[in-house]
């Protein structure tokens, strides 16, 4: 009889693969509260390697981190009608704290326009404060109503940036840095998927905004995944909030101001784009462990081995990991690694050491080679290279696999039938339209953003010649 598989495999059941990958490969659980989950500490590890990367880049764009409370008095909300509308249903609210009933209830965060637009109309008093650029690492809250782990949960973590510029130009450069250079840099550089760069349209867009621009990216199904987005918010909030400044000219102006964010979402991302029937594939450049060392046994001498080659590689900068429980059979501990993508692992025996060798197991190509390890060294040069080809190959696999399921059509029709079939389509924006949007919505099928022909994000919501991306997305 044959040997049941660890994961079920994606062909079969592809929601369900991605949550046998999730308990399997010790990444997440639910939490005890409808909805929120408990990330556990290899998941953990792929979202601080998330925070570093990011973080970086967003301090390249001059941002500052901060911090603002979890809690926003209700009447912050109720100053900008559209926002408080667009996030109502979502909205966990608590009347009653240290036993008494609250005098006004308080909003769990579920995104701080409000409460950061409190401060910034105390911080901001002439042109020579802004811009003024804040960025938080924080969790928030959104009641879901359909909760997946890492994809949709009430409670997630995320960052979220906030700006105030003395211009509209300003302001709308600002977002479109975030979007290319941070996000969509971040993204394909380093999480190696290939996101598609573009503009929501009025209908998509965020609550109180006046432009979204998105990131999306096409998981392993052919349905599309938002990974981030960045958005011009206008005056919509400084006129709610009076943020307002003194201009060189001696007139108060209101302030132009963006938000921008990503979220854990990105580590569901990564799941559903790079992994396959035998667990996750981390990109290197992501991966908290790029190298396992593996004691096939508990020989003294390849214990020795093994730590010496870890040491070595550690040494070479190489993220690197010794597995010298030999109490628990190699099998065992082969097959877990493989679930947890690990992109390479150093597998060495008695009998590999007496010849001076190891095995080679490359997780994202797949496949074994003998390597010489007598000089550790030559095995610290080695690496790098094999760990930038395996780099390479999940963006270029996440890229044939978009070009491959999107699809050019000239009907509201076609383009139902492609994003249902499983994949994207492209239709002119002028022939799909709003009444359009609506129609494909009752097949859940969305408008994920429109594009130009050459990849570039349209200026405005009516640019002529651009394409609505369709699909079924998470």
């Amino acid at each position: 009889m044959a040997k049941a598989p660890i994961l079920t495999p994606r062909a079969e059941d592809f929601p369900r693969w991605y949550q046998d990958l999730i308990n399997k490969a010790e990444l997440a659980d639910n939490g005890p509260v409808r909805g929120t989950m408990v990330i556990r500490p290899y998941g953990y590890g792929l979202w601080e390697r998330m925070q570093q990367e990011m973080d970086a880049r967003i301090k390249d764009a001059g941002a500052s981190n901060a911090y603002f409370p979890l809690f926003i008095p209700q009447s912050y909300l109720t100053k900008e009608a559209e926002h408080v509308e667009g996030f109502a249903p979502e909205l966990a609210v608590v009347t009653h704290g240290g036993g008494k009933e609250l005098e006004e209830p308080v909003v769990v965060r579920p995104t701080s326009e409000t409460i950061i637009n409190e401060y910034f109309s105390k911080w901001v008093q002439s042109y020579r404060d802004l811009p003024l650029l804040i960025n938080q690492w924080a969790n928030v809250v959104r009641w879901e109503m359909r909760p997946r782990v890492f994809l949709r949960t009430s409670e997630f973590l995320w960052q979220e940036g906030h700006t105030a510029h003395a211009t509209y130009e300003d302001a709308r450069d600002y977002a479109a840095r975030i979007h290319r250079d941070v996000y969509y840099d971040f993204m394909v550089n380093v999480l190696g998927i290939d996101v598609v760069l573009g503009r929501k349209t009025p209908k998509e867009r965020f609550a109180g905004a006046i432009n979204t621009l998105t990131l999306e990216g096409m998981m392993g199904d052919g349905k599309a995944l938002q990974m981030g987005t960045s958005h011009e918010l206008g005056q919509n909030f400084a006129k709610a909030f009076n943020t307002s400044y003194l201009s060189k000219d001696g007139q108060q102006e209101l302030v132009w101001q963006t938000s921008w964010g990503v979220s854990t979402r990105m580590v569901g991302g990564l799941i559903m784009s790079h992994g396959d029937d035998s667990g996750l594939r981390v990109p290197p450049r992501l991966a908290p462990v790029q190298a396992v060392v593996l004691a096939i046994k508990g020989d003294e001498a390849v214990l020795a081995k093994v730590r010496e080659i870890g040491d070595v590689l550690k040494a070479a900068g190489v993220r690197v990991q010794v597995d010298d429980r030999t109490d628990t059979p190699f099998g065992r501990r082969a097959v877990d690694w493989e679930l947890k993508g690990v992109p390479v692992r150093i597998e060495i025996g008695p009998r590999d050491l007496e010849n001076g060798t190891a095995m080679l197991a490359r997780r994202i190509p797949g496949g074994k080679e003998t390597v010489r390890v007598d000089n550790a060294d030559e095995l610290a040069a080695l690496l790098p290279k094999v760990l930038e080809e395996d780099q390479e190959l999940l963006l270029r696999q996440s890229r044939e696999r978009r070009v491959s399921r999107t699809t050019d059509v000239k009907t509201i029709d076609e383009a139902a039938e492609a994003a249902i079939a499983g994949g994207w389509a492209r239709i002119p924006w002028s022939v799909l339209g709003t009444d359009g949007e609506a129609e494909l919505a009752e097949q859940a099928v969305t408008v994920r953003c429109l594009v130009n022909e050459d990849g570039s994000v349209p200026e405005s919501d009516d640019a002529a010649g651009a394409l609505a991306i369709v699909a079924r997305a998470y």
